[in-house]
């Protein structure tokens, strides 16, 4: 339960994170928020983690650049534009 709920907040936290640094405006809710820095988490983790499971700021960075990256794939696609 405890993962679930870290998982929400990081997520939160990273999503809010590459919202504020991408440029321009980014329309999306609280809950698209929390998909997005978790998204943005999973596919930094599947870049740089090589099989460590152990923080690192240079993660949680990887994680918001993930996130930013998310947001102009899907911007890219069309998708909530």
């Amino acid at each position: 339960m405890l993962n679930i709920i870290g998982a929400i907040i990081s997520g939160l936290i990273i999503g809010v994170l590459a919202r504020f640094f991408y440029p321009g405006a980014v329309e999306m809710g609280w809950v698209a928020t929390i998909l997005l820095g978790i998204g943005g988490s999973l596919v930094a983790g599947l870049v740089t983690s090589r099989g460590r499971r152990d923080f690192s700021r240079a993660g949680c960075l990887a994680s918001v650049v993930g996130a930013i990256a998310l947001i102009f794939l899907g911007r890219l696609l069309g998708i909530g534009a």
